[in-house]
């Protein structure tokens, strides 16, 4: 008699009564068979080296600070994750405890990355915590620091060493492939409060609790074919800024509290910490190493939650794209500068003489190049990594227009270089759009296009990596 495929049914056979044990021990042998073919969807490769500087050393991100720090509250470090799927698509991410990679030090590790291990420029996406208990990086936030020329060899000399070890991490990521499974989850954590408060005076930085939050914590787990953690990558919208100019000890800060709290729950376990779109968002309240160890424990939890939670499984293709965009500063003339040369403020002065220099030179400092890079794992797990100090504003806008993308968006990635700021923000003033580009040695604030401009790039990435 034909089946309804149209197929002849076939005799029935007799049935043979089969052993319990025999049963258990062919479901043990499909296990052993099916987990690792599921696990082999990607190779995954973790490395990690110590970034701590020699003491004494300058610590940055505070124009107030008046001498190096002289011992160490928490080790620094960067930390690669890398990753490969069964075609050959590869994507490599490299977490930093520190203020931020300018371009001199990403570009040098991608070019090496490129001739060494023949990586793209859109697989290696370089990230920094922002932490502010971090050595200075030159020549990042360089209008800070008024060096004789022996510190500023010195910290010339730690740059170039971090350049070689963000390498040495890289190769060990790669050298370290192995087969494993990826799922992802959200959590959530409050400890963040958007910091652009309005007087009358205008916006300062203070406590808003009416402004935007990001309080997402997007989760990336890493997993061995026996189903044990291998590692964990996951982001917070918030400086890192916890404590103060007045605090000169090394540290990582909440971020770094957290990642030392998961790998001691985990142990064989690497974690690494990504800054989301955390610009105008500060620790609330702030102030001591406390906090830091409270931030630090809560951001912990949260990504314990997502782990014990439900997960979604993660699968390849591997893709992603790279873009440099060009941003619009606002005009400006020599003249003002040659004014702003006599300022009584030293960090106005220091930028003065940078703008100068350009103008000297013929080329004034009429655009910002913008680094924008997308890596989507499948249709389940998309990172956007946007360069700078990033406002909450791109994160939920990009969320508003990828609702069906798994989405991180992080800032800090690739070049830190200036904040990069909405439309919103740069015609609240403040901070952030205004004052900021003095110490990042910049001419101004952005034109009102500056928002589109950077959408302009991420819809091209995007595109590119086949996001919907």
């Amino acid at each position: 008699m034909p089946t309804r495929a149209g197929h002849c049914r076939p005799s029935r056979p007799a049935i043979k009564h089969v052993p319990i044990q025999s049963m258990k021990a062919v479901y043990a042998l499909c296990l052993l068979v099916i987990v690792p073919v599921l696990a082999s969807d990607f190779q995954v490769g973790v490395g990690r080296v110590c970034i701590t500087p020699p003491l004494p050393f300058w610590l940055t991100g505070y124009a107030a600070r008046t001498n190096p720090a002289a011992s160490v509250r928490s080790e620094l470090w960067a930390k690669a994750l890398a990753l490969q799927d069964a075609s050959g698509g590869r994507a490599l991410i490299v977490t930093t405890d520190v203020i931020g990679l300018p371009h001199e030090v990403s570009e040098a590790v991608a070019e090496r990355a490129r001739t060494q291990h023949g990586l793209k420029r859109s697989e290696i996406l370089l990230s920094s915590s922002h932490t502010h208990a971090g050595p200075v990086i030159w020549p990042n936030l360089r209008v800070m620091f008024d060096f004789d020329a022996a510190e500023e060899a010195r910290v010339i000399e730690y740059t170039r060493q971090l350049t070689d070890r963000l390498t040495a991490v890289v190769s060990a990521a790669l050298a370290d492939l192995a087969p494993a499974q990826l799922a992802c989850a959200r959590s959530s954590t409050d400890f963040a409060i958007n910091r652009r408060q309005p007087t009358t005076q205008g916006v300062r930085i203070g406590q808003n609790g009416a402004g935007p939050v990001d309080h997402e914590v997007p989760v990336l787990r890493v997993t061995r074919p026996d189903g044990s953690l291998r590692a964990v990558l996951f982001g917070y919208a918030c400086h890192n800024t916890t404590t103060g100019a007045n605090f000169y000890q090394v540290a990582g800060d909440y971020a770094g509290h957290a990642q030392g709290q998961i790998e001691k729950a985990h142990p064989g376990a690497t974690a690494l910490f990504m800054i989301l779109c955390g610009a105008d968002q500060n620790p609330n309240p702030r102030g001591t190493y406390e906090h830091v160890e409270r931030y630090g424990g809560l951001l912990a939890d949260a990504v314990e939650r997502a782990l014990a939670g439900e997960l979604r499984l993660v699968r390849p293709p591997i893709r992603s794209a790279w873009r440099l965009n060009q941003l619009d500063f606002a005009p400006h003339s020599r003249e003002a500068f040659e004014q702003e040369a006599q300022s009584n403020d030293k960090f106005r002065r220091r930028r003065a003489h940078l703008m100068l220099e350009a103008y000297d030179l013929g080329r004034p400092v009429r655009q910002l190049a913008h680094p924008t890079q997308a890596i989507r794992l499948g249709s389940d797990w998309t990172l956007i990594g946007l360069g700078g100090e990033v406002v909450v504003d791109f994160a939920h806008r990009a969320k508003c227009e990828y609702p069906d993308e798994h989405l991180v968006v992080a800032g800090y990635c690739n070049d830190v270089s200036s904040y990069i700021v909405s439309r919103r923000v740069l015609g609240e003033g403040g901070y952030e759009p205004v004052d900021s580009m003095i110490y990042y040695g910049q001419p101004g604030p952005f034109t009102p296009d500056v928002e589109e401009q950077v959408f302009a790039g991420i819809h091209r990435v995007m595109r590119q990596v086949g996001a919907r």
